[in-house]
């Protein structure tokens, strides 16, 4: 990233609420879970999977939490219902992890019991690195009484992946693996971006070596290159592993990868706390800041 891209990402946070959520629009479904439903019917439509998640993260108060979880059963209702092909991604903090570690498990818990009754699966997301050693031992936790109906997922830049990921190896884990976004000090991440790119080809072919499923999450086609020909070298089946790219980013290349045959799946978020996700996404695309503070400045 140049000096002028990360000055332009050192001002999203100084960019007012209304112009960040008019350029994230293609990020998020929108406010509602309808919203959500709309577009995993579309995205099913084009050969394309879904995961969909409701916003938010860091809550303060249990009841939040609570309610959060009362709304994922709601979605695996409706996703079974509707006969959409998606599950559902839930973040720790969002289940209260800050605030009690138990009441968080119990809550994801109940979800993928609610999953489990409609064969479906929940995704445990990663979150910063202070949540990190807590959401690898929720999710194996939770693994040995809900095999094949949970994942969690593991961040390419932080330093201990390699060591994350031999553990989780020997368990035969469902990851979703992708760079990691987070801003985390260099004493926990690498932050030379060919070391990052290394670290994620050197681990993924690691991972599907070993037969774990992997949800292969990354929009740089370096790294898309580099995990098909892991897949063609390992000989793997079609099932043994997916694509997995966000809502809004790239789509050219999601249509490119279905269109060669392989599997893929798209992160599609929803709800009315959408400002934490919506400037992490800007933080990611210096190009798309770049055009938001032109809009703040009045520039052409």
């Amino acid at each position: 990233m140049s000096l002028f891209d990360k000055l332009i990402v050192w001002g999203i946070p100084f960019v007012p609420k209304p112009i960040v959520g008019y350029f994230s629009k293609g990020y998020i479904s929108g406010p509602d879970l309808q919203d959500a439903v709309r577009k995993v019917k579309e995205l099913n439509t084009r050969g394309m999977m879904a995961t969909m998640d409701l916003l938010g993260e860091e809550i303060s108060r249990k009841e939040q939490a609570t309610e959060a979880a009362e709304e994922y059963k709601r979605m695996l209702k409706t996703i079974d219902e509707e006969k959409l092909d998606s599950n559902v991604s839930v973040k720790p903090t969002h289940m209260g992890l800050n605030l009690d570690p138990e009441f968080c498990y119990q809550n994801i818990r109940g979800i993928i019991e609610v999953a489990k009754s409609y064969n479906n699966f929940v995704r445990i997301d990663m979150e910063d690195r202070h949540t990190t050693s807590q959401t690898i031992d929720i999710y194996l936790r939770l693994k040995k009484e809900f095999a094949g109906h949970v994942g969690t997922v593991i961040q390419a830049y932080l330093r201990r992946t390699s060591a994350d990921i031999n553990r989780l190896i020997d368990e035969k884990a469902n990851l979703r693996f992708c760079k990691g976004i987070y801003v985390e000090p260099r004493a926990d991440a690498y932050k030379d971006m060919p070391i990052v790119n290394e670290n994620y080809k050197f681990n993924l072919e690691k991972l599907l070596a070993n037969k774990c499923y992997v949800g292969i999450a990354t929009h740089d086609e370096i790294l898309v290159w580099h995990a098909l020909s892991v897949i063609e070298k390992l000989k793997l089946n079609k099932d043994e592993y997916e694509f997995q790219m966000l809502l809004g980013v790239d789509e050219e290349l999601r249509d490119i990868i279905v269109s060669a045959g392989h599997r893929l799946r798209v992160y599609v978020p929803y709800g009315k706390d959408w400002y934490a996700y919506s400037t992490r996404r800007l933080k990611e695309n210096p190009g798309m800041a770049r055009m938001v503070l032109k809009k703040v400045l009045g520039l052409k």
